[in-house]
């Protein structure tokens, strides 16, 4: 049932040419599912190129709606969105580029009460959220489900990106232990973030899912990446 039409072969000809991917790379690109939690800064280049790269399904949680001060960076959004929900525009933007993909949509904030039942359904989980409960929640869920997870986390002009496997790798916990005392950490509204420095750690982000799920290349395991724009 996953074979590839021809309109996917000419699709994503310039991945099936590669030998490292090919068509068999392509293939598992075509059964996997990624729920990436956050259309945002980091979510719209994550979400942009996964759909655009064919994987097959996509979740995508976020309950926030378009404000004009994210079209700095949220490139999934456009002026016209300003007052919709993330997700509806999300979907609509990633149907566009590309049809052929199965998008899942869930308006809503993810908690302790609905994180395991999603991540049941996802084969990697992609971290795009603003906030460090948040981001703590996703990266102890995966540990105790044995998920992936591409950790990722950006202000001013820096960013870091890490992948983790679940139970077997380093996990964000392993390397900051706790999260930082409330009001200790500014956020992107009040210390502001470079645009593009969004742009190049989702798409990091959006690289390291297809090199896990095609098997290319050497992940950011027990490694991470960090970027000074």
């Amino acid at each position: 049932m996953f074979d590839l039409t021809e309109e996917e072969i000419q699709r994503y000809s310039r991945h099936i040419i590669l030998p490292e991917v090919g068509g068999a790379g392509q293939q598992k690109l075509k059964q996997a599912s990624v729920l990436v939690v956050g259309a945002g800064g980091l979510g719209s280049p994550v979400l942009l190129y996964l759909a655009a790269a064919g994987v097959g399904r996509i979740g995508i949680i976020e309950d926030d709606v378009v404000d004009v001060t994210n079209l700095q960076r949220q490139i999934l959004h456009t002026t016209p969105d300003v007052g919709q929900p993330k997700v509806k525009s999300a979907s609509e933007t990633m149907k566009q580029i590309n049809p052929l993909v199965e998008i899942d949509v869930y308006h809503e904030r993810l908690t302790k009460e609905n994180i395991f039942p999603l991540l049941e359904k996802y084969d990697v989980v992609v971290d795009g959220v603003d906030n460090f409960p948040t981001r703590y929640l996703i990266n102890d869920a995966c540990v105790m489900k044995g998920k992936t997870l591409i950790e990722g986390g950006i202000l001013r002009f820096m960013g870091l990106i890490m992948s983790i496997r679940g139970g077997e790798t380093a996990c964000y916990r392993c390397v900051y232990e706790e999260p930082p005392p409330p009001g200790t950490v500014p956020s992107c509204a009040e210390a502001g973030i470079l645009g593009a420095v969004a742009g190049v750690m989702g798409t990091l982000q959006a690289t390291e899912v297809l090199k896990i799920l095609t098997g290319v290349g050497k992940p950011l395991y027990n490694r991470m990446l960090q970027f000074d724009a």
